[in-house]
């Protein structure tokens, strides 16, 4: 364990990587990380040879339009589109959450301006052109 010191750059015994006590920095920082340079040779960037990622929808014919969000865990709120990331976090205006009991039953409650985070979201349909029909596999009553 004595010896540690000029193995590891330790002061004293003017061995090692202390550069034997002079502070001045002659040598310091340099020499790890292994490629230095402006880009080098290999290993160097191929941003062009990637397509650029795109969102899977296009939600800029959305703004401002009102739409049916569904989060993970049953939730779903409905309110119009104001704004969007890459991320596919949205903002939403005049939201309102749709609950729904174990009857059936659907209450509303107002939320006013949300952000719904793009991590959570399940579903987002417009309400535009959308209407309520029957379920057709449910079993008609006899």
């Amino acid at each position: 364990m004595a010896d540690r010191g000029g193995f590891r750059g330790g002061r004293g015994r003017g061995g090692g990587g202390g550069g034997g006590g002079d502070r001045g920095g002659s040598n310091r920082g340099g020499g790890r990380g292994g490629h230095g340079g402006a880009g080098g040779g290999q290993g160097g960037h191929q941003t062009d040879l990637r397509p650029k990622k795109e969102n899977i929808l296009d939600l800029s014919k959305y703004t401002d339009k009102e739409i049916t969000v569904k989060f993970q865990g049953g939730r779903e709120v409905i309110g119009k589109l104001k704004g969007y990331d890459g991320l596919m976090n949205l903002v939403l205006d005049e939201v309102k959450e749709i609950m729904s009991d174990d009857s059936g039953n659907q209450t509303t409650r107002p939320l006013g301006l949300i952000v719904a985070r793009g991590t959570l979201l399940t579903a987002i349909y417009p309400m535009d052109g959308s209407r309520e029909i029957a379920n057709p596999f449910q079993a008609g009553e006899d």
